[in-house]
C-alpha cells in the first residue's frame, strides 16, 4: 500500500520512459511533477529574473549552474508545495542532491523513495534512433548516455547510502514498467 503523501525522485538515462512513467505517476497517484528542463524552458519562456539569468548561460553553451537551478527548482516547489512531489532530471549532482535534501527536510518532508529506472543503452539508442530527431542520431545518444552515467553514479550511490535508492527495468511495455515501479516503492517503504 503506498503512502497518501511522498516525495519522489525519479532517475533514468534518456529515452528509458521517465516522462511517460512521471505522467502515469501523477496521474495515478495525484503526485505534482516538477521536471528542471521544464521550468528552465518556462521561467526563460516568461523572462523571469532567473529565466534571464539561465538564457544567458544557455545562449553562451555553458550548462546553467546549479545555484541558479536550485533557485528555480525551489520558487516552483514554494508554489506547489514541498508534498506529494515527484523530482524528475534533479538532482543531477551530489551537491544538488544535499540541497533536495536539506530543502525538503526543512520543509517537513523528507525524501521518501528514489526510484532509477535501468535499461540496455544499445535498445535506448535503437529507440531514440527511431524518433528521427537530429539529437537521436546514435554516436550522439551514446554520448548523451555516459554522460549521464557519470552525472548520475555518484547521486545514486548518495541516495543508495541512505536506503532510499531503488532500481527498476525500464525495459518492457509501459505498465509493466509502472508496475515495477509502484512494486519497488512498496517493498521499500515496507522495510522502513
Amino acid at each position: 500500500m503506498l503512502p497518501r503523501t511522498m516525495q519522489l525522485i525519479l532517475f533514468g538515462p534518456p529515452g528509458i520512459g521517465k516522462g511517460t512513467q512521471s505522467a502515469l505517476l501523477v496521474e495515478r497517484l495525484g503526485l505534482k511533477h516538477v521536471s528542471t528542463g521544464d521550468l528552465l524552458r518556462g521561467a526563460i519562456r516568461g523572462g523571469t529574473a532567473l529565466g534571464q539569468q539561465a538564457k544567458a548561460f544557455i545562449d553562451a553553451g555553458r550548462l546553467v549552474p546549479g545555484a541558479l537551478v536550485r533557485g528555480i527548482a525551489n520558487e516552483r516547489l514554494a508554489e506547489i508545495g514541498y508534498d506529494n512531489v515527484i523530482l524528475d532530471g534533479y538532482p543531477r549532482t551530489v551537491e544538488q542532491a544535499e540541497w533536495v535534501d536539506e530543502d525538503f527536510a526543512a520543509a517537513g518532508h523528507p525524501i521518501t523513495v528514489v526510484v532509477s529506472i535501468t535499461g540496455d543503452n544499445e535498445v535506448i539508442v535503437e529507440r531514440l534512433a527511431a524518433r528521427g530527431r537530429p539529437d537521436d542520431a546514435p554516436d550522439i545518444v551514446r554520448k548523451r548516455l555516459a554522460v549521464y552515467a557519470a552525472e548520475t553514479a555518484p547521486v545514486e550511490d548518495h541516495y543508495r547510502q541512505a536506503g532510499l535508492l531503488v532500481t527498476v527495468d525500464g525495459e518492457g511495455d509501459v505498465e509493466e514498467v509502472y508496475g515495477r515501479i509502484v512494486q519497488a516503492i512498496e517493498s521499500v517503504l515496507v522495510e522502513r
